[in-house]
């Protein structure tokens, strides 16, 4: 059996592991998992990945459930070109150090827009007050400050002059809230610099094609949610909404 990738690109970090796969030609077959559907829940996948969560990785007997390590992994089977995750220790060291920061910061701020002006309204049928979306964006304002003064600095790329694993999560991350009409690049002239030149290093057919869904998104208003994922949801839904 080949490389099978589980994926749905409405997740962030699936469509970092998608457009990574992609602009690197590692073959491999894409297993849709419909988030809404509740897919990633049961069946095929809840047997194959029991944390229930995309992205996810089978080559063979190995299984693999998180994005970062997905990523190192296709970089070591495959050879992918140096700049994606350096052999210079100092240059890997930025990249991870960029990864770690990440999840705390760029990706625990960027995708809640997303939730708070489409995904629960879709989940509840209830909207939140303009507020709410307001202190959302201020936290993210916080962590694009530190983004571009820690991270970016004058370079082209987070680690000098070439893109790496780290400006491809990054660049997913921040596509979400674009998803949703909050253009967090207007009037920050170095991050949308930046965002131009990933696209440009990725490809900008591949760029568009990895997130059509998510800049797409109203087209999801008509669809049918999976009952026992809004059950599941709803303790974490509630929380969002105070």
């Amino acid at each position: 059996m080949g490389l099978e990738l589980y994926l749905d690109l409405l997740s962030q970090p699936c469509r970092a592991v998608y457009i990574f796969a992609k602009k690197n030609n590692i073959p491999f077959e894409f297993k849709h998992v419909e988030l809404f559907k509740g897919q990633h829940c049961r069946g095929e996948f809840g047997k194959m990945n029991i944390l229930k969560k995309v992205p996810a990785l089978k080559d063979g007997v190995l299984t693999l459930a998180e994005s970062t390590a997905i990523l190192l992994y296709l970089s070591w089977k495959y050879n992918t070109p140096d700049h994606w995750y350096p052999s210079d220790t100092q240059k890997r060291a930025q990249v991870d150090e960029y990864l770690s920061w990440h999840h705390t910061n760029i990706r625990g701020n960027a995708g809640k827009a997303l939730w708070i002006k489409v995904l629960i309204p879709l989940f509840t049928g209830q909207t939140l007050p303009p507020e709410k979306l307001q202190e959302v964006m201020d936290e993210l304002a916080i962590s694009l400050k530190q983004f571009e003064e820690k991270f970016l600095q004058d370079k082209p790329f987070i680690v000098g002059s070439e893109i790496s694993l780290a400006d491809l999560m990054a660049i997913v991350e921040l596509m979400q809230p674009i998803g949703v009409g909050c253009d967090i690049f207007e009037d920050r002239p170095k991050l949308s610099e930046w965002r131009n030149q990933v696209e440009e290093a990725v490809g900008k057919e591949l760029f568009q094609e990895a997130h059509e869904l998510i800049l797409n998104i109203k087209e999801l208003s008509n669809i049918q949610i999976d009952p026992q994922l809004k059950e599941h949801l709803a303790p974490v839904l509630r929380k969002m909404m105070k």
